[in-house]
């Protein structure tokens, strides 16, 4: 199969979506870069009962949060993103990367249709799958010409 046509018939699923780490609106920054760093999660979705509210990325904590006048202490809902753009289960792979591509996103909250949290697919998920699928030819690609050994490597 041609990579145009898995990008339109594989389902997000295949993308392995990262499991659920989420906060409520309440909780602190401090607890909740503490949860990211915890569950090594590059976001942190925040969800009021199971609804998906908002999320927090890392580059959110280190351009709004960072700071000498940081307040750790202030709940994630004045520091979060509202209203994600989501994707579903169900969906197409050529769906999330164009979400994730258009707005430039490392991470897309995974709903099911009630709007319920159930996962994030990352960039790192897509490019695993991109992977999986055409290992020849990215297990095959030749060195860089240019490319001088430094080090040596081995025993």
């Amino acid at each position: 199969m041609q990579l145009r046509e898995n990008l339109a018939n594989d389902r997000v699923s295949e993308l392995a979506p990262s499991t659920l780490v989420k906060v409520t609106p309440a909780t602190s920054m401090r607890g909740v870069i503490a949860q990211m760093r915890e569950q090594r999660s590059g976001c942190v979705l925040v969800c009021d009962d199971a609804r998906l509210i908002g999320i927090v990325t890392e580059r959110d904590v280190l351009k709004r949060v960072i700071g000498p006048e940081a307040d750790l202490d202030a709940p994630v809902r004045d520091y979060m993103t509202p209203d994600p753009v989501t994707i579903r289960l169900e969906d197409r792979v050529g769906q999330a990367i164009g979400r994730m591509l258009k707005g430039r996103y490392r991470h897309l909250p995974v709903v099911d249709d009630n709007g319920v949290a159930v996962g994030t697919v990352s960039v790192r998920g897509v490019v695993h799958y991109l992977v999986s699928h055409f290992p020849s030819i990215v297990y095959n690609l030749p060195p860089a010409p240019a490319q001088v050994q430094t080090s040596r490597e081995g025993a």
